[in-house]
Parts: structure tokens; sequence; C-alpha cells
């Protein structure tokens, strides 16, 4: 590799105090993200990355590999509502899932709402639904351009027509329905003022009730301007007597519960739970009681009942009882709890009767990870999901009266080779066991060089659990090795395991990526040249900081979406609220800890660097660009050696969800040809060839019958007046309806995964 012609960044005379330390800020300016200088430097630097990339001879192939990888019928799990199912599905290309609704869970059905059809590109995605109880009305929010602003809508579920009603700047928020029908509540913000849309600071949430038909202001249901800092996530209870609200703070590990009795005229929200002193997940009712999955007086989490007459904490009934494994979720279905538990970091299925006795496990196919389960407490049957690395989820109907388990959609890949993952334990710099899934070809066997990706996250209490991406599979099929590490910070066991990667403790979290690392080189799997650190959002933190910290330990590293400026990351948007995981550089005390570690300030110019590649999207509006901008201006700077400081920022696309399925193949595709440049992977011969490329297609949007298909390698239709021309040609289908107008295949061309839990990085 040889130095690159960078864009020229210039500087400016920006210098901080802070409690006495001065800072130097020299691309301040880089945070002016809609700035025509700042966009003029991003498309020099996109161009630069789009070169260095385009001498990749596995690009391409690398790009039909992943569409090969995605071009499958995909689902959720189905969910009941009045006597309707309703499901997310994809038919494998398609920009954005599309929601159906059917007599049965495994019914054909016919859409209820597809998104392709809402954009030109694709870049609308739906963010957030809630159905009626009775089945009749869905509520459902879009997101333009990757942005966390939320737009809710009504549709008419016998119909499929929207209702004049619409509701605007919505954010980190779920919809509620009230018992009637009436109304849902949901949570928003005041409008940004004009151009800041994307970068103001996010506070002062309601929780606002919209009745259906009303065109003035929303009536605020709850809200506490004395916290500005608290947001509001509504749940209403199945037997429509309680709206419980629970009350977030940021990404701090604790929560509070808000009550409005539904059923007294008049009544006003009380709080039922307010020291914020532990998490507290709402889960059902039993009689007069309200179940919570909670970890008060639990670190690996408990489930209590609490009735509201007499809420001291004396009172709680202990439902089921704190384990040695962590109680990730509750769901109560068929008259009892299925729990679902983290075993070193991977999930199990147990049942308990409402008394609390243990009912047995719900056995799962192997070693993986339960995304989502879907039941109703008088229901008598449930729905989840289960992956693995190498397996997408697959789609499961359980019968809780009957114990029988069936299979309702497993994608069927085109896989090349069969897999192999096992569970290392590594000891970290102060001796603690962490857990690390070693991933592999079958036929792959440690010989030293082995080209080794290494993915970690550790933070805000997230586990990081088997889960399918196509581009590792795509990895693990060219004979790389994919580590992924169960680093402190997440959530894999209990709040211990949390706590101590967080705040004073964060730098135990990249001791715990060097010291894996460190093994994979030890225990003869790979060599520095040949290994790869990897982390999206807090896991850009952790990709970054490793590299600054030990950078001859890495050949490569690729910070997404990262928080890579610590000293300021509290200025935009949503970024205050993740102080409880890394402080705030306004404390003393807290500013020391940041200013130790933070990427953005922890360069040493003339430092050989690996090769680095940072991306992220022109609106995202959960951690700011200006993160990445002004890390890949400094490290470009700093760069001491001869290996490539890229950057690529994506446009229309935020911090990651919605993002549509051409924009991600792109994407991802150009991450692992940058890893196979980087590391030295040698393609096979012909890699690629005879894999299919995407198709043009004109699907009923009732039925899904595909009524126009263009062969493998036909060039996309460009336009969508061509797709049109195209859906119209296709005529109308045996069921009635014409095919839709955007054929669902119709992409972005290859040029380019609510509540508390949306404001995590």
């Amino acid at each position: 590799m040889t130095g690159l012609p960078y864009p020229r960044t210039p500087t400016v005379e920006q210098v901080d105090d802070y409690h006495g330390t001065t800072v130097a800020d020299p691309y301040r300016w880089l945070e002016d993200v809609d700035a025509p200088e700042t966009r003029a430097w991003v498309a020099a630097q996109n161009a630069l990355t789009d070169a260095w990339l385009a001498e990749v001879p596995a690009r391409d192939a690398t790009r039909s590999r992943l569409a090969a990888l995605t071009d499958h019928p995909r689902a959720g799990a189905p969910w009941q509502r009045g006597g309707r199912w309703f499901q997310l599905r994809n038919t494998g290309l398609q920009d954005q899932d599309v929601l159906w609704t059917m007599p049965a869970p495994d019914a054909a059905g016919e859409v209820l709402l597809d998104p392709n059809g809402l954009s030109d590109d694709g870049t609308v995605a739906l963010t957030g639904l809630a159905v009626s109880d009775d089945g009749r009305r869905l509520a459902y929010a879009t997101s333009a351009q990757g942005s966390d602003w939320m737009t809710w809508r009504v549709r008419d579920v016998p119909s499929g027509q929207d209702l004049p009603d619409l509701v605007e700047w919505s954010k980190f928020s779920t919809a509620a329905w009230a018992p009637d029908g009436s109304g849902f509540w949901y949570a928003a913000y005041d409008p940004p003022a004009p151009g800041q849309a994307h970068e103001q600071i996010n506070r002062n949430q309601r929780l606002r009730f919209h009745r259906l038909g009303d065109t003035g202001v929303d009536a605020v249901a709850y809200a506490r301007p004395d916290e500005p800092e608290w947001g509001f996530d509504p749940q209403v209870s199945k037997d429509g007597r309680w709206l419980v609200i629970t009350v977030w703070h940021g990404t701090h590990p604790t929560s509070r519960v808000a009550l409005l009795d539904l059923t007294r005229p008049g009544a006003e929200v009380t709080m039922l739970l307010g020291d914020g002193d532990a998490d507290y997940a709402f889960a059902g009712t039993d009689g007069d009681a309200l179940l919570f999955r909670t970890d008060a007086a639990a670190p690996f989490g408990r489930v209590v009942a609490i009735d509201p007459a007499a809420p001291e904490r004396s009172a709680w009934r202990e439902v089921v009882p704190e384990s040695g494994e962590t109680l990730e979720r509750v769901t109560l279905v068929g008259g009892r709890l299925l729990g679902v538990y983290l075993v070193d970091a991977a999930h199990r299925l147990r049942w308990f009767a409402l008394d609390g006795q243990p009912r047995g496990e719900l056995a799962l196919p192997g070693l993986g990870a339960v995304d989502a389960v879907t039941g109703r407490p008088e229901a008598p049957e449930c729905c989840f999901t289960f992956a693995t690395f190498t397996a997408p989820p697959a789609v499961y109907l359980h019968d809780v009266a009957t114990g029988d388990t069936r299979l309702l959609h497993r994608p069927a890949l085109p896989v090349d080779g069969e897999f192999v993952t096992e569970q290392r334990f590594v000891r970290s710099s102060d001796g603690a066991a962490v857990p690390v899934f070693l991933v592999r070809r079958r036929d792959v066997e440690s010989d030293g060089n082995r080209p080794v990706w290494l993915y970690g996250y550790g933070g805000f209490r997230i586990p990081v659990t088997p889960g399918y991406r196509s581009e590792w599979l795509a990895w693990l099929e060219l004979g790389g090795v994919l580590a992924v590490a169960n680093l402190r910070g997440g959530g894999e066991y209990g709040n211990a395991w949390h706590d101590a990667g967080r705040l004073d403790a964060k730098q135990q979290v990249f001791d715990d990526a060097i010291a894996v690392a460190q093994e994979l080189i030890a225990s003869g799997w790979t060599r520095p040249a040949r290994l790869a650190i990897h982390g999206r959002s807090n896991g850009g933190l952790l990709a970054a900081a490793c590299l600054t910290q030990r950078p001859e330990l890495f050949g490569a590293a690729v910070p997404e979406v990262g928080v890579l400026d610590m000293l300021r990351f509290h200025a935009f948007t949503i970024g205050w609220g993740w102080a409880s995981d890394y402080g705030c550089a306004d404390d003393p005390e807290q500013f020391a800890w940041l200013y130790a570690y933070s990427p953005l300030h922890n360069l040493r110019p003339g430092t050989a660097y690996p090769a680095t590649l940072l991306t992220t999207g022109d609106h995202d509006d959960r951690v700011v660009p200006a993160h990445s901008y002004k890390f890949a201006a400094a490290l470009q700077a700093a760069q001491g050696g001869d290996a490539p400081v890229l950057l690529r920022v994506e446009v229309d696309a935020g911090h990651g969800a919605g993002k549509p399925t051409g924009k991600l193949i792109a994407e991802r595709a150009d991450v692992v040809a940058f890893l196979v440049r980087a590391l030295g992977v040698v393609v096979p011969e012909g890699y690629g060839a005879g894999m299919e490329t995407p198709r043009n297609q004109a699907v009923c949007p009732r039925c899904g019958e595909v009524r126009l298909e263009t062969p493998p390698g036909t060039t996309i239709l460009p336009t969508l007046g061509m797709a049109k021309k195209a859906a119209g040609a296709a005529g109308e289908c045996d069921c009635g309806r014409p095919a839709h107008e955007r054929p669902p295949a119709l992409r972005h061309e290859p040029g380019d995964a609510g509540g508390p839990g949306t404001t995590e990085v």
C-alpha cells in the first residue's frame, strides 16, 4: 500500500477549556454537516474511497454474493389482534419489509401496507406499528432517509385505506391504542428549529393522545417539564384498565412507572414506581396485580407482581425468582409466563405458571438467538424467531397447551460450505473470563495466518447474541474466521457485567477486546497484519479506541457510525442520554475518564495506524456524522504509515434502521471488499461467477404473486417511471388487483439491523 492523496482539510483555531485543560478542536467546522464546504469535503472523501475500493477485484463479486445471500423470502414473527394476524415479510430484495395481514399465522394473506411505494429511492421505512385491539385500525410510523423522526398515520385494516390523521415530530416512541379504538397515545418533541432537525438536542418529550379525526394539537396526557430528560413509553393492559407509562431517562439502566386508570373518568396519571432505583418492564396483569420483569434486588432479573392499591415494596409478590442466568424478557401468553434467558450469551426459553412454578423449557434448535416472541395472554399459541451466525431467522409457532412447536418459515440460502460455531473464554487484563464465539468453515484450521474479523459492542447493557449477517457468511465462505466477543458493558451476565464496562470502568471494554485479539494471535489463529477490529455505533467507539491504543495489534479497523468525540457527544440530538454509560465532559472527574480514551483526542501524529474504513450516514441524527468526519480528518493527518484511512458516507441514510436493502448490500459489500484488500485475503478464482444478479419484479400487492420478472443479468430499471410501465405491462392478477406500480426489487444500484431502546447508541 502507498500513501493516498487525501482531500485537503482546513483547520480552525478552536480551543476549548475543560476544567483548566485546553483542548484544540481544529475540525470543528465539520460539525456543520449541511454547509457547502462540508458537503464538498464529503464528496471528495467518498470519491477517494470509491476509487480505492474499485481497485479490489472482488468488490463486484462480493456485491453479487451478498445479493444472492439476501435474495430469499424472509418473515418476522406474526402477531394477532382481533382475530387477524399480521406479519412483516420481504420477498428478498425489496428495499423495505412489507406488512401483510392474514386469517391464520400460516396463511398466505394479503398486503396491508407496502412502504416501497412511498419514495422513489426506498429510503422511507416503517419504524412503528401498533394495531388496535379489535384489529381494525393500524397506527404506523414512517421515517425518511434514516432519520429517527417519526410521522404517524392511521390505516383502516378492512379497506386498506388511510384515514386523514397525521401526527408529526414523534421520536423514540411506540404507540398504544385506547381500549375503545378512539385514538392512541404516543410520545413527541416540539418541532426543531428550521435547518436543525438532525442536530438539535432532544429534550422535553411529552406523551400525547391523538383522537381519530382530530386535526388540532393533540392533548398532552403526561409531561414532566421539571424533568426535561425524561421520556415516555405507553402500553395498555390487555384488560383495558391501565395505561402503563414506562419513564426512561436516556440510556440509564433504571426506569420509573406511571399509571392512568382508564376506567375512572377524569383520573390523572400517578406514579407507581418513582424512585428510579431499578429497571421495570411491564409484562401483563394477573387479576388486580401488574407483572413486571425487574432487576430490583435481583441483578440477573426476576418477575414480581405489584398491586397498584398497595405498591410498597414490602407488599410485592415474587412470581419468578432470580436465577444465576440473565432473565432478559418476559411474555405473558396462554395464561403462562415465557422467559427469555441468556446462558453464556445464547438464548433459552423457559415456561412458568402465574404462581411461579416452572413449567419446563421450550426447546430451541441449537446455539442461537430469539429476537422476537409474540403472543397474547388469552391466546393458545405464540410465535418466535430463532437465528444463528450462519442461518437467518426462522419463524416457529408453539402451542402452549400441547407443547408442540412447528416451523412456519425457514429461509433457504445458497450456502457454500459447512460451518462450525464454537464458544471459548478468554482471560482479560483483570482475569475475568470473556466469552468469544468463533465461527469458521469446517475445513478452516488454525495456521497462524488466518484472516480474522473481530466484532464487539460492549455497552448499554445490550447483549451480543448469535445472529445472521450476510457479510459475515460471505467472509466465512472466503475462508475467513469470525470472532464475536461478549465484552463487558453489555447485558450478557446481569448488572455487574454492565457496570464493569461503563463510566470510570469503560476502559475495561477496550481491554477485553484487546485481550481477545491477543489470544487469537497467541492461540495460533492469526497474526496482527491479518486481524481486523470492527464495531458499529458504541461498537464504533470500541474499534476506534482499540486502533488508537494498540495500532500495532491490528491490520485493519472498521469503526461504523461511531461515537468518536467523547467530549462533545452530549451536545447533539439524544447524545446527552448516553451519559449513564459514558459520563459527561461537563463534570471534571468524568472529563478525565473521557479524555483518556476519546479516539479523536488520542491520535499520535506520525504513528503507523492500521488500514481504516469509517462509515456513516449524512442524515444520522442519533450519532451525528460529525463524529466520523472529524475523526477521519484527524486520523488522515496523523497517519505515519502507508495504510489507507478512508471515509464512506452514505447519502440519504441515517444510523442504520430502515436503510434500503440495496444500500445495505452495497455498504456491506464495501466493508468486506475493504477487509479483503487490507488483510490480503486471496479470493478464489471464479468467486461470484454464476451467482444470480438482482431481478426486476412486478408483484401483486394483494396475494404476492409475481406478475412480471426480468431474467438474471437484466439491467435494473433505473427510474420509477420505467418501473410503473413494467407494472402496467404485467396486467391484473387473477385476484383482481393490478401489479404494484413499483417493483419490489427496484432499488438503489450498488454504489452504494421505539421507546427506551431507541435512544441506545
